[in-house]
């Protein structure tokens, strides 16, 4: 019966995807060397090990929303979810590699979003939980199926201007927020009522005007 274990070595940003997107590039191999296997539907859950680093105070600012206050982080400080994600494993024998893709969004309500642009420097520490089934050649020849374990893991620490690259790929100077659609109209009359050529221009009025309020 097949054994396999799976070693993330890499990581790229696919140079004409249509979204942001990794491929975390995946080894895997199986403890019977001589065994075919037909194909792996494999799935994988992707945590952020977020104990795994140190914080600067600025970072620690910015994951307030999430963690809370830095000295309550010893009860707060949890592995978040960030995504699934699955691939086919064409046929081999002993090992092979295979390219793990992961949508990335830039929607600041995803938590992971949130965290992944907080930090600035050093590596995001990941863990990769599989499962899934396992297609392969019997003694007698015959096609069996197996489940992979679902002790098997893997971890990988991503960079973090990894990361801000290439969001900065896709949004040049830009972040997205989602609003309620009450919000937003009052917003566009506001926009609408003084001329206001750009969402940049009508926020950023708003904001001063709210400064002086508050300085008055």
């Amino acid at each position: 019966m097949p054994d396999l274990s799976f070693e993330v070595v890499g990581v790229e940003v696919p140079a004409f995807a249509a979204v942001p997107m990794l491929a975390f590039k995946l080894n895997i191999s199986n403890a019977s060397p001589t065994e075919q296997i037909h194909s792996v539907m494999l799935r994988c859950q992707l945590q952020i090990a977020v104990t795994r680093r140190r914080y600067s105070s600025q970072e620690q600012a910015h994951l307030l929303e999430i963690f809370g206050e830095p000295s309550r982080w010893g009860e707060t400080l949890r592995n978040l979810l960030w995504t699934h994600t699955s691939t086919v494993v064409p046929t081999f024998v002993g090992s092979t590699s295979v390219d793990l893709t992961v949508p990335c969004t830039y929607d600041f309500d995803v938590v992971a979003t949130k965290y992944f642009d907080a930090l600035e420097e050093g590596d995001i520490p990941l863990t990769f939980l599989f499962s899934g089934t396992i297609f392969y050649e019997g003694m007698a020849g015959n096609l069996q199926v197996a489940q992979i374990s679902w002790s098997k893991e893997a971890n990988f620490r991503l960079p973090a201007r990894q990361w801000h690259a290439m969001m900065e790929h896709y949004f040049p100077n830009t972040a997205w927020i989602r609003l309620n659609k009450e919000v937003f109209d009052r917003l566009y009359a506001y926009k609408t009522r003084y001329g206001l050529v750009s969402w940049e221009e009508a926020l950023g009025r708003l904001l001063t005007a709210q400064a002086g309020e508050g300085q008055a």
